[in-house]
């Protein structure tokens, strides 16, 4: 990170201190303006931002990956979110021929196979469209938790994403999952039904299972690897 990036999250995160969330999301689009933009894969800590969003703009910038793999339930929510909040919604997808040649090389599940050939599969599908898009921002706004995974025990609601060189703000990052589920139960939120099956984390389709009792929220994504390698790249550290 740069002395001036330094220096931009040490003034942001003074000036919202004191802010509560929807607070620091209408902070964070007045700053920034339409140079933000929010990600979502419309799992329940997404839906609740996007519910936030629209209460603090008329016109939010709101886009999701669509890695080709993605469950049916996923795109239902798309749609009901799209006309319950009366937005539009960016669709990302990876390069075709890009896909082509994983497919043709490796085959079309090759991700079980390693760590290496999963995150080559991440890649593709998920961090290049993702790199093309945020270039030319100033800033993007996530629905990351702390508590939702190893790698994420550190998360602050404002930091430098120096994976894309880019202000990350995550208005989430202290909530526990109970005020994820009371906000989506009061606000009648739309969310993705797999979560009613045992699906706490919801990524493509063949990489996110349910979890059994007790395990981590974030046990059914890439569930054949450990812990500390279970990020796809969008929200990686930079050491």
């Amino acid at each position: 990170m740069t002395i001036e990036a330094k220096k931009q999250i040490v003034n942001l995160l003074a000036e919202a201190r004191d802010l509560s969330t929807e607070e620091l999301v209408r902070f964070a689009i007045k700053r920034f303006d339409d140079k933000i933009t929010f990600a979502t894969s419309f799992g329940a800590e997404d839906q609740v931002v996007t519910d936030i969003l629209r209460k603090v703009t008329d016109k939010p910038l709101i886009f999701t990956l669509d890695t080709g793999r993605l469950p049916e339930q996923t795109y239902k929510v798309l749609e009901q979110t799209r006309r319950r909040y009366g937005i539009g919604i960016t669709v990302l997808f990876p390069d075709s021929e890009r896909i082509e040649k994983y497919v043709n090389s490796y085959g079309p599940n090759a991700f079980y196979e390693s760590v290496e050939l999963r995150k080559e599969c991440c890649r593709i599908r998920k961090i290049e469209p993702l790199r093309r898009y945020l270039a030319g921002l100033d800033a993007w706004i996530c629905g990351l938790r702390s508590e939702q995974s190893p790698t994420r025990k550190e998360l602050a609601r404002i930091e430098y994403d120096e994976a894309f060189g880019l202000i990350k703000i995550n208005p989430l990052a202290d909530w526990n999952t109970q005020q994820v589920w009371d906000y989506i139960r009061e606000h009648n939120v739309p969310y993705n039904t797999l979560h009613d099956d045992g699906f706490p984390s919801i990524g493509c389709e063949p990489c996110t299972r349910a979890i059994l009792a007790g395990e981590d929220i974030r046990a059914g994504r890439w569930w054949w690897e450990e812990p500390e390698h279970k990020e796809c790249g969008l929200h990686r550290k930079i050491k």
